[in-house]
């Protein structure tokens, strides 16, 4: 089946919500909040708004000081994650757009829309926080680390493939690709990063970047939920593209983004951050790899790692900005935020 792209109007396009399709659509693309038919997207959208927040709005004058006093292990550590989140924020602001001209409901459309403004507000907060505790030679250092840092180069390169491969051959089948990209970048590719960000708040350490993660969690949160919708939503109304030999694809796809995510975790953190562990990261990640999978009615990739670990329960409490309160030198509470936190079961 051809993936067609969608205009920008068409006066003969279809109004009833019932016509109305993922890909493939007869749109009018007319933005309308009333007549929906993927009715998720009216709670998503809500969702999202609700989430804004403000970078500057956190107070880093503690991290300022903590970022010079971290050991050498944390402050690797701190500096090639960093990098890397900052990676993957701006790769997903340029990809979105690529996307959204071939999806032809417009609800979702709205979402993602909304989706590519939190990346580019995410890159703001990494900006933020560089600017603020960082030389300006050392803010370039991090930020391009990948051109002397090898596997952190392959690192990017993985998810970026996947998205080259549709942004330049726009098939069906490199457009599924995609979204099983965008999940599990959104699900997987950040968690060992947000990890050790947390583990330094236990320690007492760098509590406004820890604050600023706490947000982008939440806002990756929707994210997983929008993509994992879409993708649902595409396999009732597309059977054919995903076959029991398609979804093994799929699985395999998840797969090598939980095994990436190990390998990164081992080799950014290892087993030389205080509180963490190169055991504790592959089960946590390994786990999170199965809830994604069973979300999209996949099945498990790993039977022995069902239930979240015991040694990371921590990290759920850590990632909503509403249940911390607020640290001694932040000045004014992480909750002033008007949206709940989405339960990460998805």
């Amino acid at each position: 089946m051809e993936l067609k792209k969608r205009g920008l109007f068409n006066e003969n396009g279809d109004i009833e919500t019932s016509k109305r399709r993922i890909i493939n659509g007869n749109t009018t693309n007319l933005n309308d909040f009333n007549n929906l038919k993927y009715k998720w997207t009216s709670d998503w959208y809500r969702q999202a708004m609700n989430n804004f927040w403000i970078p500057e709005e956190i107070n880093l004058s503690q991290d300022i000081k903590d970022y010079r006093v971290l050991d050498k292990f944390e402050k690797t550590s701190y500096d090639k994650i960093l990098s890397f989140l900052i990676y993957l924020d701006s790769l997903q602001t340029a990809q979105i757009p690529k996307l959204q001209s071939y999806v032809t409901a417009n609800e979702i459309n709205l979402c993602l829309s909304i989706q590519g403004f939190q990346e580019s507000v995410h890159s703001q907060s990494y900006s933020y926080i560089l600017d603020t505790i960082c030389s300006p030679e050392e803010r370039e250092e991090i930020l391009y680390q990948y051109k002397d840092d090898e596997i952190l180069l392959k690192r990017n390169k993985f998810i970026g493939d996947q998205y080259e491969d549709f942004y330049h051959d726009p098939t069906l089948k490199n457009f599924v690709k995609a979204l099983i990209a965008n999940y599990i970048l959104e699900g997987i590719y950040f968690y060992s990063g947000f990890s050790f960000f947390y583990n330094l708040g236990r320690m007492g350490k760098m509590p406004g970047t820890v604050s600023e993660i706490r947000y982008i969690n939440r806002d990756e949160n929707t994210h997983l939920w929008l993509f994992r919708s879409i993708i649902i939503d595409l396999k009732k109304e597309n059977p054919e593209i995903f076959t029991d030999e398609d979804i093994e694809r799929y699985k395999d796809m998840l797969k090598t983004g939980v095994e990436e995510e190990i390998l990164w975790g081992k080799y950014v953190i290892g087993n030389d951050i205080r509180g963490l562990t190169e055991n504790m990261i592959e089960d946590y990640i390994k786990y999170l790899g199965n809830l994604r999978s069973r979300n999209l009615g996949f099945g498990d990739i790993y039977p022995e790692n069902k239930d979240e670990p015991e040694s990371m329960k921590w990290v759920s409490e850590y990632s909503d900005p509403n249940k911390i309160k607020t640290d001694f030198f932040e000045a004014k509470p992480t909750a002033y935020s008007k949206s709940s936190v989405i339960e990460d079961d998805l």
